[in-house]
Formats: C-alpha cells, structure tokens, sequence
C-alpha cells in the first residue's frame, strides 16, 4: 500500500515523472519481494480477495481468514493516513478510479482478479505463498495487470487496497466496485482452479 500508492501519488505530484510503467512495476516488484520476504511466516496474505479465495478452499480457518482481512485494511489504512501527512498536496492518495463507465471497471477488476487468484491458486502450497517461482509468478501478474487495465480501473484487484485510500482522501463515488469486484473474481478464479487441478 505504502510503496504503490506512494508512486501513484509522486508521479501525480512529479509531473507524471515515475509514468504509468513506473508505477506498475512498483506495484509488481513490492508484490514479489513481500511474498519472499513474509511467504513463511504468514503467506504473504495482503490482499483480502486472496485470502476469501483461501477461505473459500477451506485452507483458511474462518478466525485465522477474519484475522488476516483486519490486518490488511489496518495496514492499508496506516499506510494511507501516513501518506496523507507526508503528501497533504494530493488530492487522492491514489485512489482507484474508473476512468470510463462504472459497469466496465467492474467487469474488468472482476477479471483481473480472476486471473491473479487462478495464478496464486495454482503456484502457492496451500494458502502459503511460497516457493523458488510464486513471487515472480504473482508480482508478475500484479505488474501485467497493472500496465494494461490500470489506466482504465486502477488494477485494484484488492479491496483494502482501494478502500483506504477512498477513505481518506474523500473519494468514495465508485468504491463499491473496488468492495465486490475482487471478491467474486476470487470466487471464480479459486472455483477454475479446482477444474483445473482435478479437485471436487
């Protein structure tokens, strides 16, 4: 949260000096290194679609789910309330903000969700994102997704992602894309999953 909307909100302050790429692979490269660096310890779980994908395998306690998704929006929130004293100059914090209709951010951020949660499905252990290839594997589909649909949606895909700084910047209009969205694009990204792996 800190670094991707941190970049978001340097490149709007900077004269778009960071640019759209630029902030895209701060979003995938912080992505990989938080899954190598917490993978072991509490799978790197930083966004709650990822997490209800989980719960909704059952590899997730319903408490340990519960515990996770207060643990991501706290952290987002204390993110964006500490960007907001460094850079009281923005005007959204970067916000996740359709740039065209409400109806094709939706069925875009669905999607991209979708296929961020198949990805992670496939390539995690259980509800642990680790091993020599996952970090790579899912900052690399942050980092795709974010170049091609972030202009259009934000490339949210994650709920405390999009909630927090919404929040505190005041730009509330589209949130409830950003709250539902991700939740069912993990639904179907966790159900092809299984498909695809032969589970019932």
């Amino acid at each position: 949260m800190f670094c991707g909307t941190g970049a978001i909100i340097v490149n709007e302050l900077g004269g778009g000096g960071v640019t759209h790429v630029g902030v895209s692979f701060v979003f995938g490269l912080i992505v990989t290194a938080m899954i190598y660096a917490l993978g072991d310890v509490s799978g790197a779980h930083i966004n709650p679609a990822v997490s209800f994908a989980f719960w909704v395998q059952k590899e997730l306690p319903l408490p340990e789910f519960l515990k996770y998704v207060a643990s991501q929006v706290a952290g987002a929130f204390m993110a964006s309330l500490l960007l907001k004293v460094l850079f009281p100059e923005s005007s959204n914090l970067g916000s996740t903000l359709p740039a065209g209709s409400d109806v094709q951010s939706f069925i875009l951020e669905i999607i991209l969700t979708f296929i961020l949660i198949f990805v992670i499905a496939q390539v995690a252990n259980g509800s642990k994102e680790k091993g020599t290839m996952a970090g790579i594997a899912i900052g690399s589909v942050v980092l795709l997704e974010a170049l091609f649909a972030g202009q259009i949606t934000g490339a949210s895909m994650n709920p405390a992602r999009s909630l927090a700084p919404a929040i505190v910047s005041g730009h509330i209009q589209s949130l409830w894309i950003y709250l539902t969205a991700p939740f069912i694009g993990a639904y179907l990204g966790i159900m092809a999953s299984k498909v695809i792996s032969g589970s019932k």
